[in-house]
């Protein structure tokens, strides 16, 4: 092998200083800078070129005046002495090349740092915000509800790790997430499953972490267990357990997420609570409306109090006690109880979970005493097969008939319709499932099914649709087609229908459907609300299982005579009498008015009177019924 030329490593020795970034070449310049000066100046002393009015010169002095050359050019404007007035025009050339390529490399360098920035690749500084790992279109939803929960803490911030564009995350935010008030945004590109990138976004300072699947993966719950792995196992994490919240879209997958967030997680089934709050609603309409109410943060939320001067009394003297709040539940020894025995007594470092508008006004007023005088003794009718009539397929249908089929009695029927095979479903013990090929947009198919016989409508969405609109658009032709059915009948139908973007339903109203699911925004809420208060887990836990007490709208004339004129002290004793927990009513006559909150009054002042009619509903927390 040849021995390298001196200009070869030379050439060698170049290439690599050149590599070493601006302040290499920064330092390169100033370097030719001073050699170029430096010749020149020894040049001029060298010949004796000095200026026709200097005799000789001073070493220092010329060496000054060369460098001023260099920086600019006008000062050999009053040269004199054609050897002197060369050699300057020399030195002044070079500098003008010098001062070029240093405004070159500066410019070129303001503009990689920008563009670094832009990137997203910087850490973030940030400590006890909310961190968002992952993206999808929930997350507008999430941003939104955590910067109304932010209102009351100053400042605050929210962080978002994901591998897309963070100037587009930023745009996409600022334009689909309303106002954000006090809280800031702060978004970085990476791979949330990648140690390196998720030390740029500090989780070990987060109040809080979410974990999104990804919009387009073909397996969205292995990246977030993944990403849940990178958490929990990561050799730089802190001492103290994460508070992590994740959404899951496969029940099969729920165990493995279990087995790697551990207790520091809490996993959201979104198939299955859709279609858990499908089910109900098709069958009680309005409890969409009362699940958003108490996962949003307008409004009224669940808080936790502790009441010494409740020691020792009961629970039910507890839902008399409170002037502005609602009792739903109380923590026992760490354990929640959602509507626990009327006679359960409150003891030292007890808490009572309440509905309320804030923490402010968690009160207690003179308890109420309740009047009897109009509380109905009806008894509700055992409840008969059901026939429900379900169009379109979704990945959440599997789940939903299982939540169905644990409600209805048996011998109910449900008629699927969709194009297309039908879709492969378990085996259920009160449901017997029947397909129909057909498109439930056309009218001639929906002519042919005799939809007046059916208990229950529920319209789902094409989820796999990747046009979001247009999969709402075919929802609300089914809609329209069904609203006229009805119309030209003579005959009212119980129509449920899932909607993917919130934005469609205000449109969806006028088909004056019973209910709408919003399946992204409620899955929004919930993981939002969790974020915030991890306490909320157990309480949601059981307001979304089929065992314990769930969230029930019943007939009004089953608990106060209908026409009489009562306060919500008295329904609250109807309910007591049946176990229940009573939270709020529905006014029929604003089921259908957006602007009347649907008709939806969760706790209400209980002062305050009410004439219930016909077609009302009371609110309450109830153990599960079939």
């Amino acid at each position: 092998m040849s021995t390298p030329t001196l200009a070869e490593r030379f050439r060698y020795w170049f290439d690599n200083w050149m590599s070493r970034g601006t302040i290499a070449l920064m330092g390169l310049l100033a370097l030719a800078t001073v050699a170029l000066v430096v010749v020149v100046t020894l040049l001029v002393w060298v010949f004796r070129a000095f200026p026709d009015d200097a005799a000789e010169g001073d070493f220092v002095d010329i060496l000054w005046g060369s460098l001023m050359r260099t920086l600019d050019p006008g000062t050999m404007g009053g040269d004199s002495g054609w050897g002197f007035r060369l050699l300057m025009l020399v030195i002044t050339i070079g500098g003008l090349i010098i001062v070029a390529s240093l405004i070159g490399i500066v410019s070129s360098a303001f503009d990689s740092k920008v563009d670094e920035l832009r990137k997203g690749r910087s850490t973030v500084l940030e400590d006890d915000h909310t961190l968002i790992l992952g993206w999808n279109a929930k997350i507008h939803s999430i941003v939104h509800e955590l910067a109304i929960a932010n209102e009351s803490r100053g400042r605050a911030s929210i962080v978002v790790l994901a591998d897309r564009d963070k100037v587009e995350m930023e745009d996409e935010i600022r334009a689909t997430a309303g106002a954000l008030g006090k809280t800031a945004v702060i978004c970085r590109t990476g791979d949330p499953k990648n140690l390196t990138d998720l030390a740029m976004v500090r989780p070990s300072g987060a109040r809080s972490i979410i974990l999104l699947a990804p919009d387009g993966s073909a397996d969205p719950d292995a990246e977030v267990i993944k990403t849940a792995l990178a958490l929990t196992n990561n050799p730089a994490r802190k001492a103290e357990p994460h508070h992590i919240v994740g959404e899951l879209s496969d029940p099969d997958n729920f165990e493995v997420a279990r087995l790697v967030g551990k207790d520091e997680a809490h996993w959201v089934l979104g198939p299955d609570l859709i279609g858990r709050i499908t089910v109900q609603s098709c069958r009680q309409s309005g409890l969409s409306v009362v699940y958003g109410e108490l996962l949003d943060f307008d409004g009224d939320e669940i808080y936790f109090t502790e009441q010494p001067s409740l020691v020792g009394r009961t629970y039910f003297d507890a839902q008399l006690a409170f002037a502005d709040a609602t009792a739903i539940g109380l923590v026992k020894s760490g354990a929640v109880l959602i509507n626990p025995p009327a006679d359960t007594s409150i003891a030292d470092g007890d808490q009572v979970i309440v509905i309320a508008a804030d923490d402010s006004e968690i009160t207690l007023g003179e308890p109420g005493v309740p009047s009897t005088v109009a509380i109905s003794d009806t008894v509700p009718a055992p409840l008969g097969p059901e026939q429900t009539l379900v169009l379109g397929v979704n990945a959440g249908l599997a789940a939903m008939l299982r939540e169905l089929d644990e409600y209805v009695a048996p011998g109910s029927l449900v008629r699927i319709v969709s194009g297309g095979e039908p879709p492969e479903l378990p085996a259920f013990a009160n449901l017997t499932v029947t397909h129909v090929h057909g498109d439930p947009t056309k009218r001639a198919v929906l002519d042919g099914l005799g939809v007046a016989g059916f208990d229950h409508i529920i319209v789902l969405a094409d989820k796999d649709e990747p046009d979001l609109q247009r999969a709402d658009s075919r929802t609300l032709v089914t809609l329209l087609q069904l609203r006229d059915l009805s119309e030209t009948g003579g005959f009212d139908l119980n129509i449920v229908s899932e909607m993917l973007d919130d934005t469609n339903r205000e449109l969806a109203e006028v088909t004056e459907a019973d209910d709408f699911i919003v399946s992204d925004k409620l899955i929004a809420l919930l993981l939002s609300q969790v974020s915030e208060n991890r306490k909320l887990t157990e309480v949601f836990d059981t307001l979304f299982s089929s065992a314990g007490s769930e969230v029930y709208l019943n007939p009004a004339a089953d608990y106060i005579t209908p026409g009489a004129t009562v306060d919500f002290f008295a329904v609250l004793e109807a309910a007591r009498r049946r176990g229940e927990t009573a939270i709020g009513y529905r006014v029929a006559a604003q089921a259908h008015v957006a602007a009347a909150g649907y008709g939806v009054r969760l706790n209400p002042t209980k002062t305050d009177p009410i004439t219930f009619v016909r077609g009302d509903r009371v609110i309450v927390l109830a153990e599960g019924k079939d």
